[in-house]
């Protein structure tokens, strides 16, 4: 499928068909020359939800340029009920430009919510959280359960260590026992109000700026 047809299968921007056209037009001769830069974006526009750097660019070249500089956490969410918050978590994981993100349980899970942001991170899929436990313990990852349950740490009392799994369970339920077993700690999050719990994609926003905040390069 070329990037024109998926521009049209898609969506691509958070708001399209709510809000004014964002992006660029048709680039002005003589184009930029390169092997990182799309014909058909070049001569139509490019309307995608990506960052001014690139635009014009294939997706291919984003990802190549990328993967020079993600970071040392991998981000891993439960799906066992198609969870629609899920593509949330993606589209955060791409914002704060995690290693990898992994998927426990279902294969297929809500992918709206992430405004293909996913196209440009690199998914995994595990059938069951033992199969995750066993990768992490093989790349010597610890994985960091993020609930608020009885015995877990406060987040912000705790260094997360740089390299490890953000762990993240549905809407509703939280984590799993069974997560909760294999985890090497859960964190929770300091809340204030009445709400028993916030929304599993600001968790997992919250979480990974935690992990920004202490070893990210902020220009």
């Amino acid at each position: 499928m070329s990037t024109t047809e998926e521009q049209q299968s898609e969506p691509v921007q958070y708001d399209e068909g709510f809000a004014p056209e964002v992006g660029v037009g048709p680039h002005p001769e003589p184009w930029p020359r390169g092997e990182r830069y799309d014909p058909e974006l070049l001569a139509g526009g490019d309307r995608r939800n990506v960052v001014d750097r690139y635009r014009y660019w294939t997706r291919e070249a984003i990802v190549e340029d990328l993967d020079t500089r993600r970071h040392d956490f991998h981000v891993a969410v439960e799906n066992w009920g198609h969870d629609f918050n899920i593509g949330s978590v993606v589209r955060t994981a791409n914002a704060f430009l995690a290693k990898e993100i992994h998927i426990v349980g279902r294969r297929r899970w809500n992918r709206r919510g992430a405004m293909v942001t996913d196209r440009y991170q690199h998914v995994r899929h595990h059938p069951d959280t033992r199969s995750l436990t066993a990768w992490a313990a093989a790349e010597n990852l610890p994985i960091i359960g993020i609930d608020n349950l009885p015995g877990s740490v406060p987040l912000e009392r705790t260094v997360l260590p740089r390299r490890c799994v953000l762990l993240f369970g549905q809407e509703g339920p939280g984590l799993t026992e069974e997560a909760r077993e294999h985890a090497a700690m859960v964190c929770s999050i300091a809340q204030f109000g009445s709400t028993r719990s916030i929304n599993a994609g600001a968790a997992a926003a919250v979480a990974m700026h935690a992990w920004v905040q202490r070893y990210a390069e902020i220009d």
